[in-house]
Order: structure tokens, then sequence, then C-alpha cells
């Protein structure tokens, strides 16, 4: 169903995975005394929980915050896609950059709400009708194998899904994903299946496995809620001053590219447990499960000292129970190959960090490195207690020397030190791993087995502390960043980037040649070290000539750019494919260009693309010129408008207002416009008045909730949710002689070829008769769907409503949805 991506990273991945795992550009921050005082208390909590959905936002929030900071349960959620497929309230990111988006984005939640986060490597291709489909695409085995693996490595105790595996789920990938997690709880026990994972991972069956119900449907279903297992997730937790609701709206706020800007709720909130398989429960969640340290062999002295780390804790002398908590470590370190002993090991090294007020990081001088040049680095330790620590030596990846220290760590000063590291000539550079190799339509292309599950890379370089305190060595390690002052906003972090020396960066991933005529296409090459030079080349298609074929650079400075123009000439007919820039450094081929995706509420990512953009040679009429385009959100049409010749004219509010609309040939509103723009319902009769006076007004869609106005057109419509997700759908022509199939050029079925993940959504499924519905389609086994482009002559002018998803086929380089949408914008000139 889904066409392969347009732009696919053909890049590598991040250095081999270490251990510890880092979610955030910057140093793990020391605990506050509540803080403090819970982390003590969950020590001696042994469960876990796993919570299962398919999509960023899908997740309970606050079930998620009462389990993991109310029950301090060690709790997950496994989202099995990173929620490429919808759409950006906030941005322009599409597809993988929209994925890596909204991975960010869910960290950001966990870091609020407690959880850890995990991932599959299915890909959300869009809306889909049914589960057989989203297995399908998916490719179920390998997607199982997935849950299999995440559930064999997390080990809970309960898995919980969001999801009840029926039609009423609402979407085909909510019903896979219960499908698949109900199907792994019954193997994931079973050395039998996917043996491969055995070399890392034992099997593993949790207790049971329940359905997270919906209270709607079960008061639709007339269900007895008395006889139900419950938790009330609404309660309040005096030492974080918060409900888990008040943090579940915090959390659920980081959702921002869908818009899920969440207000506080208070009170009581109950959710509801259906069983789907495992031990029936009759009183709660976790009858039957040890949830102490008796679960494990040797365990009880451990829980008994916790108990008493705990009951003697001293908010204002946390480092007085350091000696309890480290002998408990001596007792831990004596259990072997137990996955709990493990995780509690790494919590409670967190736990003494924090009685003794221990801050560290390790600060590179520069956040860009490229293979094979130094980097230096400055590490600091201070011990803010009275305890007596000493510090042996701090280990950083790739070091020239090894870093002796031996030095004692006590009246609050802080110890620093320079060092030097020297990255590998063979190391890979940063880049999303699941995006290293191209992928299909399903899923991510990922070899290496302990990658899967992982919600983001490992960091290149890690400083590890390796310290003293009396007989027993403790590590403490933290990524090595990159730390500015900013005069706004103060002291700020980002993750070190391993880059290639020389980037070669394009604007426009399409381009387009509306006409014969030679263009000059620029390249910006960035220089990552000092004194890079060599040669940028090009390589067209055949058909198609570069002037010049190659051009010398020399680039003093790291960070500086230079703009490198090229004149580009088509073939006379029609023709596209790929334009591709090298360049030659130190006897190396570099290709590859750089993505920056910078918001306030998630750190700074960067990925890598191939230099290369799509060429289209078009043979396409054009009769108007002038283009007003009021945006919506996550909007590119305007660039590609501007490809095809157009003068395009960004209109906002005010200058709907204001400015003489006559000017404009045609107007088109982005996508959601009439959903986002608060102000649109006031401007609207204007632009009504515009289309009577013989105007264009094509308005792209509209979700059908959330209207700003009901009156979007001159007359009457009513846009639904019918919509159609498979992009190779047959058009059928309903007006054959309508302008928008004829004028000025002639459209015909191929045009619809080639189109990606869908052919559109909210179609308008009642309308005036005024309207004429032009053309028509409709997924297997359902209706025609005739509602994706009305079309009316309102007065002098047009006015249309179109479904149809322009917003990703123009910027995507389908080349028939050109001039489709060009005749659209010309439909006024038809009357002329």
């Amino acid at each position: 169903m889904r066409k392969l991506r347009r732009f696919l990273f053909q890049i590598f991945i991040l250095l081999f995975v270490i251990n510890i795992q880092f979610t955030n550009a910057q140093p793990k921050p020391v605990m506050n005394s509540s803080q403090l005082k819970l982390a003590i208390e969950k020590l001696n909590v042994v469960g876990s929980v796993l919570y299962i959905a398919a999509h960023p936002d899908d997740e309970n929030n606050a079930l998620l915050a009462y389990l993991a900071k109310g029950k301090l349960l060690r709790t997950g959620y496994l989202s099995l896609t990173r929620g490429d497929g919808g759409q950006n309230l906030i941005g322009i990111e599409q597809g993988d950059l929209l994925g890596v988006l909204r991975t960010q984005e869910l960290l950001q939640a966990r870091k609020i709400d407690g959880a850890e986060q995990y991932f599959s490597r299915a890909i959300d291709f869009g809306f889909s009708k049914s589960a057989k489909e989203t297995l399908d695409f998916w490719n179920k085995d390998k997607i199982l194998s997935d849950v299999v693996w995440v559930i064999r490595k997390f080990r809970p105790d309960v898995i919980i899904t969001r999801f009840q595996g029926t039609k009423a789920d609402g979407h085909g990938n909510h019903t896979a994903s219960e499908m698949l997690a109900a199907e792994a709880f019954k193997i994931s026990g079973d050395s039998s299946k996917f043996s491969e994972q055995l070399k890392y991972v034992k099997p593993w069956k949790a207790k049971r496995i329940l359905w997270n119900a919906w209270l709607p449907i079960l008061e639709k279903r007339k269900v007895d809620l008395s006889k139900l297992l419950k938790i009330d997730v609404g309660g309040y937790n005096p030492l974080l001053g918060e409900s888990y609701t008040e943090i579940a709206a915090q959390s659920r706020s980081m959702h921002k590219t869908q818009g899920f800007g969440s207000a506080s709720s208070f009170g009581k909130l109950t959710n509801y447990f259906l069983p789907i398989d495992g031990v029936p429960a009759s009183k709660s969640i976790f009858e039957g499960i040890d949830m102490t340290w008796n679960r494990i062999q040797g365990g009880a002295k451990i829980g008994r000292l916790f108990e008493e780390a705990d009951k003697k804790f001293n908010p204002n002398n946390p480092d007085k129970i350091i000696p309890i908590l480290l002998n408990a470590l001596k007792i831990m370190d004596r259990i072997k190959n137990n996955n709990w002993v493990n995780l509690k090991k790494k919590e409670l090294t967190d736990v003494i960090r924090s009685c003794a007020g221990i801050y560290i990081e390790a600060n590179a001088s520069d956040y860009t490195i490229s293979p094979g040049d130094k980097i230096k680095i400055t590490s600091s330790i201070i011990n803010r207690s009275s305890f007596p620590l000493k510090l042996t030596k701090v280990d950083i990846s790739y070091q020239e020397k090894e870093n002796i220290i031996n030095t004692e760590l006590k009246d609050d000063k802080l110890f620093s030190f320079n060092s030097t590291s020297k990255i590998p000539d063979d190391a890979e550079y940063s880049q999303p791993y699941w995006l290293r190799k191209p992928h299909g339509i399903g899923d991510y292309e990922i070899d290496d087995q302990k990658l899967i599950g992982k919600a983001e890379n490992s960091p290149p370089l890690v400083a590890k502390f390796i310290v003293n305190a009396g007989k027993q060595e403790l590590t403490f390690s933290t990524p090595v960043l990159y730390k500015w002052t900013d005069p706004v906003k103060g002291e700020q972090y980002r993750s070190l980037i391993i880059a290639p020396k020389v980037e070669i960066n394009l604007q426009d991933k399409v381009l387009l040649f509306p006409n014969s005529k030679t263009r000059e296409i620029s390249f910006t090459l960035k220089s990552n070290e000092a004194n890079a030079n060599g040669l940028l080349k090009v390589h067209v298609p055949n058909g198609w000539k570069a002037e010049p074929m190659q051009i010398p650079y020399f680039l003093t400075n790291k960070y500086d750019e230079e703009t490198f123009n090229f004149r580009i000439t088509p073939p006379e007919n029609s023709s596209e494919g790929y334009i591709n820039a090298f360049a030659k450094v130190d006897g190396k081929v570099l290709s590859l260009g750089e993505t920056t995706i910078n918001y306030s509420h998630i750190p700074i990512q960067t990925v890598f693309y191939n230099s290369e953009a799509k060429i289209i040679k078009l043979d396409i009429k054009k009769v108007v010129n002038n283009i007003g385009y009021i945006m919506g959100p996550g909007d590119e049409i305007p660039p590609i408008l501007r490809e095809l010749g157009y003068n395009v004219t960004i209109l906002t509010d005010k200058d709907i207002e204001t400015l003489n609309l006559s000017q404009f040939d045609a107007i088109v509103t982005g996508i959601r416009l009439y959903n986002t723009d608060k102000d649109i319902s006031f401007e609207q009769p204007k632009l009504i008045d515009y289309v009577h006076n013989g105007g264009t007004l094509v308005v792209q869609y509209n979700k059908f909730f959330d209207l700003r106005t009901n009156n979007i057109g001159p007359y009457p419509f009513h846009i639904s949710n019918d919509r159609v997700t498979d992009e190779t759908a047959k058009v059928t022509f309903l007006d054959k002689n309508n302008p928008v199939l004829n004028f000025p050029n002639k459209i015909t079925e191929s045009d619809f070829n080639n189109w990606i993940q869908e052919r559109g959504l909210y179609f308008a499924d009642k309308w005036d008769t005024s309207y004429v519905p032009v053309i028509s389609c409709h997924d297997p086994d359902e209706s025609p769907k005739d509602g994706g482009l009305l079309y009316t002559h309102y007065g002098k002018g047009v006015f249309i409503y179109t479904g149809y998803d322009w917003f990703r086929e123009l910027p995507a380089g389908v080349a028939g949805s050109y001039p489709i949408f060009v005749n659209m914008i010309s439909s006024s000139k038809y009357y002329k």
C-alpha cells in the first residue's frame, strides 16, 4: 500500500552501543530530597510493568506516572512505531525526520512521567483500516520478534495493552499492537521461538497481560464495573507535590507535533483492566507477584538494608546512609547474572551519588568532530558531602592516555582536569541507528539485534569517573557533551556529533524544471575541520547537462561555508531522476548533507542525508502567475509553487484584511488552516467575496472537528472522517469535462501513478448541489469516496475543497501531482 519513502537516508549508525542509557543532552542532575526519598524506596520495589501500544501519544500517561512514581515499579512503554506517518503541527518535518522528532518528544514525556521508552522496527506508514493490512506491511513475524525481544529484555511481571484487538480500536495499527502483544505474551517464554535472541537474553513469561479498557466502551457494553480490576490513577503524591494526573498533563504536553497540550485534572480517575491472558486475578493486577527482594535468592538481607536506609534517611544529611547503601552494594556484587540485581545496582549507584551530592560532567571543546580528529575534554567532579571519597581515574572513550588521578574528593571543591581523545579513522557518523540503511514501507532495516528496541543512539563518547568509597569501587558515568552559555537561556548543552569532514547541503530536495531553460542549482559546502580542500563534483541523469562538472574548493576555517552554483539543463521531453553531489577529501569521497532538528522542548537532533535532489522536467502549461498562500501547519507547498515559476505571497490575517485580494489569480489555504487559525472565521467573508469577484480559492483538507467556522465555502458542505489510504487506488473521473481535468493541462489516469502513503483524507461526505465532485476513489471493499475534490463556480470565480494529500505528493516530487494542482489554481482563468 504505502509507497517507498522518497527521501531514504542511506548513511551510517552511531558508534557501537554502550550499555549505559542516556536520554537527554545534559548531565544527569543530583536528585533533590523528595526525589531521593522516592529513589531509596524504589530500591526495595522489585517489580515491573510493560505498556504496549502503536504510536507516540497512544500511551496512558496518568497510568505510567502512577506505576513509575507512585508504585515505584520499573515501568516501560513499547511504542511499536515512532509516529513517522503523521502530520506535524509545529514544523515541516515529515516521514523519517518526523519519526526522529517524535522519538525525542516521547523521551521528554518519559523524563516527566518516569517510565522507560522502547520501540520496534515498525514504521508508521499512515492511517490503516485493518490489522491485516498493518501486519502485511509491517512484516508480522519481524515485528512480533521485536515485541518478544523487548519482553525478554525488559522482563515485565505484567503487560498492559492500550487496545483490545478489535475494530473498535479505530486504527489498524492499534488493533495490530494488541494482537502482537498477546501473541508475544504466549511465546516469549518458549525457547524455541526466535531462538537467535537467546545469545543475549533468556526466555521470559509475564504473569498476565491485561487490556487497559476505555470507560466509554465498557459503558456502551454495559459491563459491570464492580467486577473489574481497577486502579485510581488520580492520587496525590505529597513528596512530589503533584497528582499523577497533573504529571500526566505535563508528560502528554510533550507531544507538541500533534497539538496535544493538556490541562491538569484533579481528583479520582479510575482505570479498568480486563484480562487477555495469563494467571487470573480478582483483586489487583499485581496479584500473586512478589515484588520484594525475597524473589531473589540471597536478596532478603539486601531488602532489610534498604529498609534501614529508608528509615534512617535524613534529607538534611543524606550522606549518613551511604555506609548502609555500600553494604548493600557489597552483597549485591556477590550475586551474579541476575537481571534485577544488575538493574538495582545502577539505581543504587545513582542514589549514592545523590546522597553525596556528587555532580559530574565532561564537556568537549566543540560539538562537532570528524573521524581521525582530536578533541579536548574537560571533566569535572565535586563531592558536596562529608563522606570521604577518592577519585582514582577517569576513563573517557578514545582517550590518548590513561587518566590516573588518585585525589581525595572533599571540602566541596570542584576537581577538573583536561584530556584529549582521538576519534578513530573508521568511526561512523552520528546518525539515528534506525536510519542507517534504506528501508521499505513497513519496517526499518537494523542488523544488530542489541540495537532493536532502543529509543535512541548511545552517546559517541562517555566519561566514567572511578571513585573509591572505602573498599568499594563506584563508577559514575556521563556522556561527553558540548556546553555553552546563551545570553537569554543561560547554560545550554548539546550532544557531541561525529560528522563528515565536509558536508554538501541542498536547500531543496525536489527541483522542478517547468520548461527547457537552463537554471542554476546551488550546493553549500560546510567544513567540519580547518583547511578543507578538494573538488566538488555533480552527476546528473542521462539527457541532462551540468556545467561545470566539477569546481575546486578551499575552506579555511572550521564551520566555513561556501555556495557553489552549477548550471543544469534539462532534456526537451519529460524526465526525472536525481542530481548527486560529491566532494573528495583526503582521498575519500563524501556525499552527505545535514539536517538539524531544533525545537526548545527537545535536545538538538542531527540527521544526515545523501547529497542529492530529485530533478523533474515537466511538460506543463501555466496560465496564471500570482498566488496568495495562507500557511497551514507544517506546510511545504509554497516553495514548490515557486519552483514552478509562480510568484507566491504568504498572506497573514492582517494581509487578508488590508490587501486588495484581486491582485492574486488564486489563493490557497494550507492544511488544517480552519482548525488552527483562530481568526480565520473573521477573514472568511472576504475570501468568499474574493471568489465571487473572480478569484480562485483552493482549500486543502481540514479535520471535521474543532473547525473555527463551518462556513468554509460559498455553499454548505460537511467534512467527514472519510479517507482513502491505498495510494494506488484507482481514480475515477466523475466530471470528465471539468476544468480541473482539462485546463490548462490535460489530466489522465497516469497522473495518479506513484503517489505515496495515501490518496487523501477528511473528504467531504455531504455537499450542496452547487458543488460538483470531480474525481472519486476508494479503498478495497469500500464504497466510492466522491468528496475528495469539490468544485463550484461561484459568481465570477471558483471555489475548490480538496482532501487529496497534495501536502505529501508535491514536496515528495510525485510528477503527476503538479499538473492537477496547477489546473486547480488556474480554474478562474477558464472562464475569462
